[in-house]
């Protein structure tokens, strides 16, 4: 199945990996060149690696946890490691799940896209990649907060 054609349920069953193709194929899908997944054990923060359609390099850490989870601070400063070590312009979080109160503030204090959970149902369903950084930082798991984005998306 092509990416932007699953539910999030079957996001949420596929493996890691399997995660890691599906977030290359959306990424290619909006024009990011290079594309490449590289993730696994010592992979130094990143599992994907690119090029976003307006020429900046990009990292991207995955994280298939279950909705009920939290992405901790740590994961974030994590990425934002590799974001130094792989020396690229832009570092990308995309997880299945909501990030904690200060993970998603030390994102956002760093530049850092936070694709949370209702963030990847929107770039599953056609927004761009580069379009969330309008939403990035701006609440997770509420609806009010889903009714406010899609404004900026109609």
């Amino acid at each position: 199945m092509k990416a932007g054609h699953r539910t999030l349920a079957e996001v949420d069953a596929m493996t890691g990996t399997e995660f890691e193709d599906f977030v290359v194929d959306l990424c290619q899908r909006d024009g990011c060149t290079d594309v490449r997944r590289v993730g696994g054990s010592h992979d130094n923060g990143a599992d994907v690696l690119g090029t976003l359609p307006d020429g900046r390099s990009m990292v991207i850490q995955c994280k298939r946890y279950t909705p009920k989870s939290k992405i901790p601070s740590r994961e974030v400063r994590d990425l934002l490691g590799a974001r130094v070590h792989f020396k690229v312009d832009v570092a990308i979080f995309v997880a299945t799940t909501y990030f904690s109160g200060p993970a998603e503030k030390f994102a956002t204090e760093n530049d850092i896209l936070a694709v949370h959970r209702d963030h990847l149902g929107l770039w599953n369903n056609g927004a761009s990649l580069l379009s969330l950084g309008a939403v990035n930082g701006l609440g997770q798991g509420d609806r009010r907060h889903r009714e406010r984005w899609k404004e900026t998306y109609e």
